[in-house]
């Protein structure tokens, strides 16, 4: 009995106790958790959708990480975030060139997201050359996938204020 009462205490006793063979009650569900998950080539669907939510509470940095591990393992829904991450400078610089190489991955990839921004960037001439033809043809390839904003864009004959409030127009703006 004493000997089952002391292994009893051993499993209770505290929390995560490591050893060689790892940790015995890993932290699980934590942002830094799923963090580190990414950083260490860990990725899979709950640990790159976290990213969402770590950005839209305000952890960039955070959500910047998990993205890109995640982007970088094949998820073409993670590369659209990178782009929108570079296209906003959240967790990092303002980088019109990255968004628009990260929107082309995913479209590349056959992503109707990734189809849809990219055809805006070569549309607009934003972080790549303009080149409104194929611009309107990946904005197509993304509405006969059933893309709702694309068939939107499509509908309005490819006016750009349909999809983009003229407030961020400055954005988009030739900068020469």
């Amino acid at each position: 009995m004493t000997m089952r009462l002391w292994a009893l205490f051993l499993l209770l006793a505290g929390p995560a106790i490591g050893d060689e063979l790892g940790t015995t009650n890993p932290e699980e569900l934590t942002w830094q958790s799923l963090r580190d998950k990414a950083a260490r080539g860990q990725t899979d669907m709950m640990t790159c959708a976290s990213g969402y939510l770590m950005t839209k509470s305000g952890d960039h940095a955070t959500a910047r990480a998990i993205f890109e591990a995640c982007a970088e393992a094949g998820y073409t829904g993670a590369m659209t975030w990178m782009g929108y991450m570079e296209q906003n400078g959240f967790g990092g610089p303002f980088d019109p060139d990255a968004a628009a190489r990260w929107d082309r991955r995913a479209a590349e990839a056959g992503d109707p997201v990734g189809q849809f921004n990219y055809g805006l960037d070569l549309m607009r001439g934003f972080g790549v050359a303009q080149d409104e033809a194929a611009g309107r043809a990946l904005v197509d390839r993304a509405a006969e996938a059933g893309l709702d904003i694309a068939r939107r864009l499509r509908g309005a004959g490819y006016d750009l204020d349909e999809v983009t409030p003229d407030a961020d127009n400055w954005r988009y703006a030739p900068m020469f």
